[in-house]
């Protein structure tokens, strides 16, 4: 391979073939401007001008805060967690244009740029906490678009790897690793309404109540029907006193012990006879109070005798639903989907990234992360056409987002050609026409 005189690389197996590298011509992430359409129609990112405050002052200021924004949500979005990716992104055409008007006709922030942003701007005043709220704002409007009648809320925390000695970062013996320990709650429709960035070496439920009873109070106030669920780490008397209070339904499991066992020992006995092929499955429920608790509460158990196992598997949930013993064991066994969404967020957007030296600067990382996450969770959820409407966002990613295009720029207007290899017509029609027959409430 050479190269010639007008820049073009020559390559020897095609005579005929030239190769250019025009970074302002032509896009790897052309599938950002459906996402981007969807943000316009619901006015999300657009929602950041009541909520984040800009201190920056004088004439020499180029990017708007929304723009910033955009192009930090849009990058993580499309594969790119660092800062440093900016530098390139800031010419790329599907970048461009997402971000507006402005970078469109010229470029986006560049790698410095986008550094301050995320880890000066966002920390001025109160625009951590105000990232919270934009969340929740975010979620309150895709609410409206749902007709939301019943919530179900699923709090877990995960681990969060460290890149050497960061501030906060600590051994956590749980995971076996140096880390953060971040905590969140999810909805049903896999939204994530909050997150909390924490030591590496706290409890799995640390610090649950500030962070859980917001979102709990401010769904109730509204008369929404809520419900929650948690692993083991969450079986605090505390939060199950709280539920009660705001007459909030919950199913937790516990931890085995003495105590429960002999509820059960008489049902855990193996089944007599040859075991078969299919588990034997029982399902009960009693009354049970804990020493730390103020009451009794009911627990609801299942036990599996599997073949080839000489024990049974045995879990508990305590739970202040009315339902039969196997329908609350099946709605508590959805808690599975969190860890999925979780997944999904470490894999697809490598939000685990956070690799600053700061702790708060970390923060303000993960929390746009969670924003770019939520975009592309409300995209699949509700622009979606069928046949296509359970990809993961993994997959939206690999074949939505990353298509190549080109923009062309006319007189008055700019033109993006995609390629079509990569979609077809009809996936981007059925996209587009499910983006435009969206009624979101107004905001305010």
């Amino acid at each position: 391979m050479g190269e010639s005189e007008n820049n073009c690389f020559c390559v020897e197996f095609n005579k005929k073939l030239r190769i250019n590298f025009k970074g302002a011509q032509v896009t790897s992430d052309g599938g950002l401007l459906a996402i981007r359409e969807l943000d316009e129609k619901l006015g999300l990112t657009k929602m950041a001008e009541d909520y984040l405050k800009d201190n920056r002052y004088g004439k020499n200021i180029q990017h708007e805060m929304i723009g910033l924004l955009r192009q930090s949500v849009y990058s993580r979005l499309g594969g790119y967690e660092d800062t440093n990716d900016a530098e390139g992104l800031r010419k790329d055409p599907g970048m461009r244009a997402v971000i507006g008007e402005r970078a469109l006709e010229k470029a986006g922030a560049g790698e410095t740029t986008i550094g301050r942003f995320e880890k000066e701007i966002l920390l001025e005043g109160n625009n951590l906490n105000q990232m919270d709220e934009l969340i929740m704002k975010w979620i309150e409007k895709i609410d409206s678009v749902r007709g939301l009648k019943e919530i179900i809320l699923d709090i877990d925390s995960s681990e969060s790897p460290v890149y050497g000695e960061q501030e906060s970062s600590s051994y956590n013996g749980h995971f076996g690793l140096k880390c953060y320990h971040p905590l969140f709650v999810f909805n049903q429709h896999g939204d994530c309404l909050k997150v909390k960035l924490r030591p590496g070496n706290v409890h799995s439920a640390d610090g649950w109540k500030e962070f859980l009873e917001p979102v709990l109070r401010y769904y109730t106030e509204k008369n929404i029907t809520v419900k929650v669920r948690g692993d083991a780490a969450f079986a605090i008397p505390g939060l199950f006193e709280l539920c009660e209070e705001l007459k909030v339904d919950y199913a937790i499991r516990i931890k085995e012990n003495n105590k429960l066992f002999e509820k059960v020992e008489e049902y855990a006995k193996r089944p007599v006879g040859r075991p078969g092929n299919k588990p034997v499955i029982k399902f009960l429920s009693f009354q049970y109070r804990a020493d730390s608790w103020d009451k009794e509460r009911r627990i609801v158990v299942k036990i599996e005798h599997h073949r080839g196992e000489l024990f049974p598997r045995i879990g508990y949930i305590v739970t202040s639903l009315k339902w039969d013993n196997r329908k609350v064991v099946k709605f508590y066994n959805k808690r599975g989907t969190c860890e999925q969404w979780i997944k999904e967020g470490k894999y697809a957007l490598n939000w685990t990234r956070l690799s600053c030296q700061g702790f708060m600067e970390n923060e303000v990382r993960l929390k746009l992360f969670i924003m770019a996450y939520n975009l592309g969770n409300i995209f699949r959820t509700l622009a979606l056409p069928e046949g296509i409407k359970d990809w993961s966002l993994r997959t939206i990613q690999l074949k939505l987002i990353k298509i190549g295009g080109r923009l062309i720029k006319h007189a008055r207007y700019y033109h993006m050609l995609l390629a079509e290899v990569s979609i077809k017509e009809w996936i981007w029609r059925g996209i587009m026409s499910k983006i435009s027959q969206l009624c979101p409430a107004p905001s305010g």
